[in-house]
Order: C-alpha cells, then sequence, then structure tokens
C-alpha cells in the first residue's frame, strides 16, 4: 500500500501487509475513527487494515472461502469484492458465491460485515431470487448511505445477471439489476431490472473473457442511490455500441413487498478444492478458481 498526505501529489514507499499477503480487487475503506480497511481476494475472501494512516499494515485475516459457479457465456467476471462503509464505520465486503445453490449450479450475491475489520459475521445471502431459481447474477457494486448506519443503513445494490444460469454464448441474456434495504440488510425491497437483454455478441472480447464492464459502482448523494454501469447495444458494422449509463429515480427507503434470507442455511461445506490458475498476461496475480464441493 502507498499512502499520500498531500492529495496525490506525492506518495510514500511500498509499504507491504505482515507477511506480505498476495491478491487482487483491494479496496480501501476508512472507519471514521481513522482505521483503514482493506477487503481483497487472496485465495478466500481477505482483509487487512492499518490503525496508523497507513504507516504499518496488519497481516491479512479470513473473511470466508469463496464457492464460485463459473459464468457461462465466458463472460469476464469472477469473486472479486465490492466494498462500503456505513456512517458508523460497519464495512461490508459482498462478492458473488453459489453456497446457498443445491448443485452450485448458480450464484447469488452474498456478503459479511465487520466493525473492525478483524472479526466478520456469517456470510449472508442477498434474496434477489429464490435459492431454487435459475438466475445467476455476477459483478455486483454496492453503495452505502455514509448518513445511515447499522439497523437503519441504507444499501443499494448494482449487478450483472443471467435469467438462465445454464447458457451459452450465443443464447445468454445480460441484464443490468438493482436491489436495496432501509434497513441495515434486515429485509430487502423487490429486486429491478433496469435495462432489455444484451446479448454477449455485442460485447468485446478481452484477454480473460467477453467484457461487459469487468466492474460496477453505486454511489449515493443527498440520500439517493446512483449506479454507474456498462450497457451494450447492437455493434454497427465492426463498430461496438457501449457506453457507461447511470439510472434515475431509484430509492433506498423501504416500499412494498419486502424480501429477507433469514432461514437460508449454505448447503456446502468449505472444502472446496481451491486450484490456481495461470495468470494472464498483464494481470496482477494471484487470480483462483473455486470448484465447489459436490
Amino acid at each position: 500500500m502507498n499512502t499520500s498526505t498531500d492529495g496525490g501529489q506525492t506518495w510514500g514507499p511500498s509499504i507491504p501487509t505482515v507477511g506480505q499477503a498476495q491478491g487482487i480487487g483491494g479496496q480501501p475503506l476508512v472507519q471514521p475513527n481513522g482505521t483503514v480497511v482493506v477487503p481483497l481476494e487472496t485465495n478466500a475472501m481477505s482483509a487487512f487494515s492499518s490503525t496508523d494512516g497507513g504507516v504499518t499494515w496488519t497481516a491479512v485475516v479470513n473473511i470466508s472461502n469463496v464457492q464460485f459457479h463459473a459464468d457461462a457465456g465466458g463472460i469476464r467476471s469472477g469473486p472479486l469484492p465490492s466494498a462500503g462503509v456505513d456512517g458508523a464505520g460497519t464495512v461490508w465486503v459482498l462478492w458473488e458465491d453459489c453456497r446457498f445453490r443445491l448443485t452450485c449450479s448458480t450464484n447469488d450475491l452474498v456478503y459479511s460485515t465487520s466493525t473492525d475489520g478483524v472479526k466478520w459475521s456469517a456470510v449472508t445471502r442477498i434474496p434477489i431470487d429464490a435459492t431454487t431459481s435459475t438466475v445467476d447474477h455476477f459483478i455486483p457494486g454496492i453503495g452505502i448511505d455514509p448518513a445511515t448506519s447499522g439497523a437503519g443503513a441504507h444499501v443499494a445494490l448494482h449487478y450483472y445477471y443471467y435469467p438462465q444460469s445454464d447458457c451459452t454464448v450465443s443464447t445468454c441474456q445480460l441484464f443490468v439489476g438493482y436491489i436495496a434495504s432501509a434497513n441495515g440488510g434486515a429485509t430487502w425491497n423487490t429486486p429491478v431490472a433496469l435495462t432489455g437483454a444484451m446479448l454477449l455478441a455485442w460485447l468485446p472480447a478481452s484477454q480473460n473473457g467477453l467484457m461487459v464492464g469487468d466492474y460496477i459502482a453505486t454511489a449515493f448523494t443527498n440520500g439517493v442511490p446512483h449506479g454507474v454501469f456498462a450497457v451494450a447495444s447492437a455493434a454497427s458494422g465492426t463498430t461496438f455500441n457501449e457506453a457507461t449509463y447511470t439510472a434515475q429515480g431509484l430509492m433506498a427507503m423501504e416500499a412494498g413487498r419486502q424480501l429477507s434470507s433469514a432461514r437460508d442455511k449454505p448447503l456446502h461445506n468449505f472444502s472446496d478444492k481451491i486450484e490456481r490458475e495461470r495468470p494472464e498476461k498483464g494481470m496482477i496475480p494471484p487470480l483462483w478458481r473455486r470448484r465447489s464441493a459436490k
């Protein structure tokens, strides 16, 4: 990690974590007391932190193992974390995971929370769909209203999804969805689709698969959630037609039918085989693929 005390004009030296951990997808989050918590993916979902402004960094602690179903159609995705912090300093870490599905045939979006970056809650599923559905959820972007916290935290989430997980590059239909909670995740509003179906043929290829944007974001301004996501349309000849959008009129206030995952139980143990893949050129190692226990 590197830190700056002049708004990014100059930077201090690179300071490793205790044990010099390696990972990908790190997201620094600052709590009100100044503690910096950095969730990331290592060979699991993990985090490290600093209580002295980045002079030193702790060893990595484990949040949870990851049980991941490879998303269909060759799309560039994976269980990288999306993270946010509420107004009181509770850190949320969210990723795609198949532990609540009978044969790990599709991914839910799941999360864990912590008030200190060391002790983390049990993994909870976001109840976008029933665990018997065929919907596959991936590439999430979480946002939390900084003016809210705890049991009153307003949490908003944008994500991509396939209505049918078992699809191919020619049959997969890609959508952007939105869901929100007004009570710190106790219940969730009914999800909504923000786009029509996108075909994978409309996406450009990267060295790691078809790329819809790779990342997605949610940010609050004056209590209103705004997503930042890529939407593709049919190409014009050989020219791709893809741009970055947001949606208007969204909210994180409690409204209508409420959804809960309070009785959900993971269906798989944590003795997954973890296989390290060879990083592609230009990628930061390590990248990992999980083969879920049957």
